[in-house]
This record gives C-alpha cells, structure tokens and sequence, in this order.
C-alpha cells in the first residue's frame, strides 16, 4: 500500500528523507538556541547561591525563590523544591510554607496533600500566617487530614487574629453556620466586617446581608445597602443584592446609603495605604 510501482516507492522514500532531514536539522538548530538561554549567572546570584551551599537557611529560601520564578536562573520548580527543602528542614518556616504549597499543588514533586500539611503545621506552628490559613482551610475541606470543623477554627483564628482578611471571612462564615462553634450571628458580623474593612469583598456581602436581615446586628438598610455597594465595585454580579434592597427604601434612605458607601471606602483606601507603609 506504500506504492504501486518502484518510481512511486523511490519518490516516497526520498520525500520521507527529506522530511527526516529537516527534521535532524531542526534538532541541531535548537541546541544552540537552548544554550542561549542559559545566560551566565551574575554575581549577585553566584554569592547567593555559594552562600547557600554554604548552608545558610534564608539564602537556601531565597535561591529557591529564584528557581520557582526564575529570576536570574532558568526556571526549574525542581531546583526550587531541593532548595526549599535545604530551607526548611533548617527550620525557616517562609520555606516551609513555600514547600507545602509545592506539594498542595504537585510543583515540581508528585502532588501530596498529607506532606502539604506537615509542612503548613511546621511554619504555622511559627505563626506564620498563610501557613495557619492553609491548615486551616485543610482541615476545613478534609485536604491532607481528616476534616474538622474544630480544627478549622482554631487555625483560621490563628491568621484571623494576625489580620488575615479571608481567614477573618471564614471564621465568620463557620460562626455563621456553626462549623467547629456555638452559632453565633455576632461574631459572625465582628470577623466579616474585620475583613469588610479590609476591602474583601466577598465579606462586604455578607455585611450587607447581615444588616438587611438583622442577623447579628440591628436591621439598618441604610448600612446594607451601603456595603453592598462597595461589594458591588468589585464584583458587578453584586449589583443585583443592592438593587434590590433599594426597591424596599425610600429615597432618602437611598440617599444616606450612597453617602455612607463613600465614607467607608474612603476609610478602607485610608486604611490599606497605613499597611502598605
């Protein structure tokens, strides 16, 4: 079925030759081209990665930041994960973090959420804080540990407390639905408006809800509707919850919420440039 005479054969086969030899010249072009890339290593990098090698744990961290991102090096997750490792095993818990997040995600090792959450429990045991909201949400959907709503809250408390704002939204929403504590509408509205005032958007709407509906808080449409707004600057889908809040207020209430939308945005802005400093 290749060909029906010797003529139809031969130009076949010279055909595939000459496709094969593109092909090995292709090859050999692209040697070059990948050396290229391999740029020399500046000083800088050079001292970093001696000094690494040399033990140091920060160094070990930083060496491997510029592997996972690859910043003055090729990019190599697996080099990263090697120094990372170095770093955490002395103990520095920015690269026991980064490490968990290695595994959690499979980057450059086989995906692990168990060796995630040993090396989450190890920084956080630090008071690192994303590492405390990592362990928390592990233990929240049963990531690498058994879930448990108890656990949930003692780790998202941890980073709550240390100004976290998504771990101040969860710890709202589980005293919201009783996940691991007493249902609590009041301290649900104290860690959504922490991170409300942080400009989460995501907590602003349950603000809103929560003021709308006197849950935890006196009924007020004016501040519903006020956060509501500033929820709906972030995310147009949000619209919808302040507009049709609005039709159940009178204009001057409509009036008073816009006003106070404003206010607490600039409060917000005001705020997040403080912690910027």
């Amino acid at each position: 079925f290749f060909a029906t005479s010797t003529t139809g054969f031969r130009g076949w086969y010279n055909s595939g030759m000459k496709y094969l030899a593109l092909c090995l010249l292709a090859l050999a072009l692209s040697i070059p081209a990948v050396a290229q890339d391999d740029k020399p290593l500046s000083d800088k990098t050079k001292a970093l990665i001696e000094k690494a090698e040399g033990g140091d744990a920060v160094a070990q961290w930083r060496v491997g930041l510029k592997y996972a991102k690859g910043e003055g090096v090729l990019k190599d997750d697996k080099e990263a994960v090697k120094w990372y490792r170095k770093a955490a095993d002395q103990g520095l818990a920015d690269a026991q973090y980064n490490l968990g997040v290695m595994y959690a995600n499979g980057i450059g090792v086989r995906m692990d959420d168990k060796e995630a959450v040993k090396w989450y429990r190890k920084a956080a045991d630090q008071g690192y804080v994303m590492a405390q909201y990592n362990l928390g949400e592990s233990y929240d959907y049963g990531e690498g540990v058994l879930e448990d709503d108890k656990e949930a809250v003692k780790w998202y408390r941890k980073a709550a407390e240390q100004g976290d704002a998504v771990a101040q939204l969860n710890l709202g929403r589980m005293y919201d639905n009783g996940q691991g504590v007493l249902k609590d509408f009041k301290q649900a509205v104290k860690w959504y408006r922490k991170a409300a005032d942080q400009g989460l958007s995501n907590a602003q709407v349950k603000l809103g809800y929560a003021y709308e509906n006197g849950e935890g808080v006196l009924k007020d449409y004016v501040k519903a509707y006020a956060w509501y707004s500033l929820s709906a600057f972030k995310n147009e889908k949000r619209q919808e919850s302040r507009d049709q809040l609005a039709e159940k207020m009178t204009p001057e209430q409509l009036a008073e919420g816009q006003e106070l939308s404003q206010e607490l945005l600039k409060q917000i802005e005001e705020n997040n440039k403080k912690k910027a400093k």
